[in-house]
């Protein structure tokens, strides 16, 4: 017996000024319809709170990891300062990509206090990253782990359901065995819905990657600017 799905999308215009992509997907008997993602045409900064509150009730996106692409990468830390010396207020404030990619509010900031295991992030993607000129995704993902060890600080986070992505991404501070210091981003994901596995290959990926390097450059100017500032 042969099983196969057609896939339908519905873009719709709502009233404030968002588009909501909507895939029909038959699975057996039954037609189901599930509201893929939310794009907007307005900067939704005003709107935080309003999304945190939302995501907060999101659960996280179920995922097998051995089933995850696994992608690496690292750049170096121009600083005669040890690990501990470092100041990693960059990374645990989430200010790891550049403005005009992404700009969020994180749980932890919202309530006036340090991040925790469960805080949820609420992240609002530019596409094309020209603030001024793009549609802003709202997407959120949940800290389950922090790293405070010796030689290795940071944290890691799982995508939440109506995410473009299902999987964990890490960030970390690391110093090697010989005292140099690197910023590292170790993800495991892959599309989570079948709009973004079509147009994975030719966007997606180039644009995540182009994303994870202009976080490493973001990270790499502030930890080396702020040994300078000190």
């Amino acid at each position: 017996m042969i099983f196969y799905a057609l896939y339908f999308f519905i873009f719709v215009i709502t009233g404030d000024d968002t588009i909501q992509i909507i895939a029909h997907e038959p699975r057996a008997s039954t037609n189901e319809e599930i509201v893929v993602m939310k794009i907007y045409f307005r900067d939704q900064k005003s709107r935080f709170e309003e999304h945190l509150d939302c995501l907060k009730q999101h659960g996280i996106t179920t995922y097998n990891q051995s089933s995850l692409i696994e992608r690496t990468s690292t750049i170096e830390i121009f600083t005669k300062k040890t690990l501990t010396a470092l100041s990693s207020n960059f990374l645990f404030n989430y200010d790891i990509f550049p403005v005009d990619i992404m700009t969020s509010l994180c749980q932890w900031k919202s309530e006036q206090r340090s991040m925790r295991v469960g805080d949820t992030i609420v992240q609002q993607v530019y596409l094309p990253p020209y603030r001024s000129f793009s549609q802003k995704m709202i997407m959120g993902v949940r800290v389950n782990n922090i790293i405070n060890e010796s030689n290795r600080l940071g944290f890691s986070y799982e995508t939440l359901e109506g995410h473009v992505e299902r999987g964990l991404s890490t960030f970390t501070i690391e110093e090697s065995q010989d005292g140099r210091i690197f910023f590292k981003v170790h993800t495991f994901s892959k599309p989570q819905h079948v709009l973004a596995k079509l147009v994975n290959p030719i966007f997606s990926t180039p644009y995540q990657a182009f994303c994870t390097r202009q976080a490493l450059k973001n990270m790499k100017k502030q930890l080396e600017g702020h040994q300078y500032a000190l």
